[in-house]
């Protein structure tokens, strides 16, 4: 969550901040703000609301500075407003810090800073770090340790970066539960909370690890852990460019993503697969492969979107590589002390790499002995240098906030890493030449159904006012119901749930009527003519149905109001198509309410806070 930007140079720095900030919009936020130290400028300017607001106000006043932080806040201690919108600064507005995360023991903090004569001005948990640091600032007359010693009394996580008039050549930063990155550029550097704000200034970046913090002059730096030992830090290259973040003509980036998955998909499993042999090759697992095949246990950790790609897991493991396998929200997973043993593997499922909440438990899970695998999308991300190893999804950057083909490159990669387990166990060569000649198909086959986007349009016409949804499905198509009724509230802010279709008659059936549209996920499977009965009984109460069938299907359609089709292909397989009418659906109906969907209220990109 949030975004922090940063820039140490020759040039202006005001644009950049202002353009960083745009670029990490996404990430969702209330709030935004800049500080900048220069030989005439030594100020912050903040503002309730958009980055274009903060825009014109600071150019307004022809503002330039070699030195300068910027943010967008998404409140968590305080309300939304210009008080406690970062940049926050000491009494003398002398120094600026900006912050991302939770400091944990702010209240005792706060209490001993009062006792020492300082006032607050803001509700946050922020402001007291600016007052902390300026308190050392004053007892060593040096910026970098006056924040070393602070940080050594936080309790908490933070992302973050300060800059000091009395220091106007340094930019010191430091992380720990909350993403940072160092932009290497010519005689410029760079800080960021994600490099798709650095990547037009510069390939070359350095990844700030927990516990570390960095003193960063225009030409060099040189970083420490907050334990004052010396740190060598390896530079690392970005292969990404500016035209993947970009909304390529599409209204938003959302519907570019949806539209992205033929590629998305076909990217997860390029180089992968080895028909010859029906079996998948995940550079990433070489060395521990037969280590996962023997584990009593496979555990899949995750959050939201992610979760829902773990039940995907789950059923496809278990299937097909016989291995029992449990699927735990990762914020319930870190609190519980739950059992683990060096015999299990334990999965993390993360688009960002930086959720926070998965995050600590892979380090739980390490603490334990457990192997521990990474899926993630951005390469570099905590999760993946954590893991002990893993598989990158590559989906391309996703920068809409609900998450589409991420989780359709999840479930890919699922499927991979239990095509690899399976053919080392008992999995026929020709089975496993069946599921990669399927896997094969999938773009092509996904490419069918986005032909159906303007069909899709039309059907969200008719339920765009519609205030609660239930979706249901059986079997695989479970978790493709739960992802599903996200996607809708994620962006729409209508109620909606999913279940598993036989437990509609446990008490969600009381809710039915004509006003409670039900979708079905119904493709043909083992439990299809259960679903069929499941349709019936909501028909029998005047709901509204919208169906998802297969092509084949001509006999739902004389059930419901309206079917969407997508194409068959084995069970394992089909939530990745399944999924997709679900994502336009719920995109439809979401711009017909007249809302925003790249930027909906409420949530960020990554949960870097718990």
């Amino acid at each position: 969550m949030c975004g922090i930007v940063g820039y140490i140079g020759d040039k202006n720095c005001v644009p950049i901040l202002i353009e960083g900030l745009k670029r990490l919009e996404y990430r969702g936020y209330d709030s935004a703000g800049i500080a900048v130290v220069g030989r005439e400028e030594c100020r912050a300017i903040k503002t309730k609301g958009k980055v274009s607001e903060l825009e014109k106000n600071v150019y307004s006043q022809n503002i330039s500075a070699n030195l300068g932080i910027g943010h967008t806040r998404w409140a968590t201690h305080g309300e939304p407003s210009v008080t406690n919108a970062h940049p926050h600064s000491n009494k003398e507005q002398t120094l600026f810090i900006i912050h991302n995360g939770i400091i944990e023991n702010y209240s005792t903090l706060k209490n001993n800073l009062i006792n020492e004569g300082y006032t607050f001005v803001s509700e946050t948990d922020t402001e007291v770090l600016a007052h902390l640091i300026d308190y050392y600032l004053k007892l060593k007359n040096n910026l970098f340790q006056a924040v070393r010693y602070a940080l050594n009394e936080v309790e908490g996580t933070y992302g973050l970066a300060v800059i000091y008039k009395g220091e106007p050549d340094k930019i010191i930063a430091a992380r720990k539960g909350s993403p940072l990155v160092i932009g290497i550029g010519k005689n410029e550097n760079f800080i960021a909370s994600d490099v798709n704000a650095l990547i037009v200034h510069t390939s070359q970046v350095v990844y700030l690890e927990d516990g570390e913090i960095a003193e960063i002059y225009k030409d060099h730096f040189h970083a420490k852990t907050i334990h004052d030992e010396e740190i060598i830090k390896e530079i690392h290259k970005v292969d990404m460019n500016v035209d993947e973040i970009t909304k390529g003509g599409y209204p938003h980036y959302m519907l570019k993503e949806i539209m992205e998955q033929p590629d998305s998909i076909f990217n997860s499993m390029r180089g992968r697969l080895l028909f010859e042999e029906g079996i998948s090759k995940l550079g990433g697992l070489q060395g521990y492969e037969d280590r996962i095949v023997r584990s009593q246990r496979i555990i899949i950790s995750a959050c939201g979107t992610s979760w829902h790609a773990g039940l995907v897991g789950e059923y496809m493991l278990e299937e097909y590589a016989g291995i029992p396998v449990e699927v735990e929200y990762a914020s319930e997973f870190r609190y519980r002390h739950p059992i683990i043993r060096p015999e299990d593997t334990v999965i993390f499922i993360s688009q960002s790499g930086e959720t926070a909440d998965t995050l600590a438990s892979l380090k739980e899970a390490k603490k334990k002995g457990a192997l521990c695998l990474g899926i993630c999308n951005v390469v570099g991300s905590s999760i993946a240098r954590e893991s002990n190893a893993g598989v990158y999804i590559h989906a391309g950057p996703e920068i809409g906030v609900a998450s589409t083909k991420a989780f359709t490159s999840q479930l890919v990669v699922l499927s991979l890493i239990t095509l690899l387990l399976a053919r080392k166990k008992n999995l026929s060569l020709i089975e496993g030449q069946n599921i990669i000649r399927e896997m094969q198909s999938l773009p092509e086959k996904v490419k069918k159904i986005l032909e159906s986007n303007d069909q899709i349009e039309k059907i969200a016409e008719e339920y765009m006012s519609c205030r609660n949804f239930l979706y249901l499905g059986r079997g695989y198509n479970f978790p493709v119901a739960l992802e599903g009724a996200l996607k809708l509230k994620e962006i729409s802010y209508i109620h909606a749930e999913g279940y598993p279709a036989a437990e509609m008659k446990h008490g969600p059936i009381a809710l039915i009527d004509e006003n409670m549209p039900v979708v079905f996920i119904a493709t043909k499977d083992a439990v299809y003519d259960k679903v069929i009965s499941n349709i019936e009984e909501v028909k029998a109460r005047k709901g509204r149905i919208l169906a998802i069938v297969n092509e084949d299907d001509d006999y739902i359609e004389k059930l419901v109001d309206h079917v969407i089709r997508v194409p068959k292909t084995i069970n394992m397989l089909q939530p990745i198509l399944s999924v997709i009418p679900l994502q336009l659906l719920a995109y439809h109906v979401a711009v017909k309410r007249g809302l925003n969907v790249d930027q909906p209220r409420n949530l960020a990109k990554s949960v870097t806070v718990e």
